[in-house]
């Protein structure tokens, strides 16, 4: 995905010689969680808006230093870095460097999720299944394997999460039934977790309790 039509400039870093103030006017102006600082025309990082409200509003922002942040991403880092970057440092706005350090402007957060949405995962029709299975025993060329022999496409994957003894595997499946795939990921000892469309093997457990249930009760 191509991020350069997503740069934004209209937010120019404001000078650490400034006073929170200033910075606090900014952020009534704006709906930011973070502003840019320079020093000098040199990008040093970002405030936030939560740490700008507990300085006094004559202090320096200069005084202040110890609080700003210094996150950032290149133009050639990937939308899923950029992603994760957003999310390590808890900001909407993300500012864009070169590799002499010059700021060039930011990502705003919601254009960046926006792409994301437009990913195969979310666009194309498709059952999502969760799976588990120990993170030595499981790869992603069985996962595949798996779904494809039953005349699917995996539209999606991605590690949901991860411990000491197992891995959870986010998949989005499409062309094929899930209840089929279910079935044949359980015969590869996989756990399922959850399923989007309903899971006939479970039903049919169910009714075969409910039966013996009868039966026993008799």
């Amino acid at each position: 995905m191509q991020l350069q039509d997503f740069v934004i400039n209209d937010i120019k870093p404001i000078s650490i010689n400034d006073k929170i103030s200033d910075l606090q006017m900014l952020f009534n102006q704006l709906t930011y969680s973070h502003i840019p600082i320079h020093r000098d025309g040199v990008y040093i990082g970002c405030l936030s808006e939560n740490d700008a409200h507990c300085f006094e509003k004559a202090t320096s922002i200069n005084d202040c230093i110890h609080a700003i942040e210094g996150f950032f991403v290149r133009p050639a880092t990937n939308w899923l870095d950029v992603l994760e970057a957003f999310a390590q440092n808890n900001s909407n706005i993300m500012p864009i460097l070169n590799k002499k350090n010059q700021y060039l402007g930011y990502y705003e957060l919601n254009d960046i999720i926006h792409l994301f949405n437009e990913t195969p995962f979310f666009a194309e029709p498709g059952g999502v299944l969760i799976i588990e299975k120990g993170i030595h025993d499981y790869s992603f060329s069985e996962i595949s394997q798996i779904v494809e022999s039953n005349d699917g496409k995996v539209l999606g994957a991605f590690i949901s999460k991860m411990d000491t003894d197992l891995v959870r595997v986010t998949i989005k499946i499409g062309n094929a039934s899930l209840n089929e795939v279910t079935q044949t990921f359980r015969r590869y000892s996989y756990n399922i977790v959850s399923g989007h469309e309903e899971d006939s093997y479970i039903e049919s457990l169910k009714e075969r309790s409910q039966y013996l249930d009868k039966y026993l009760n008799m």
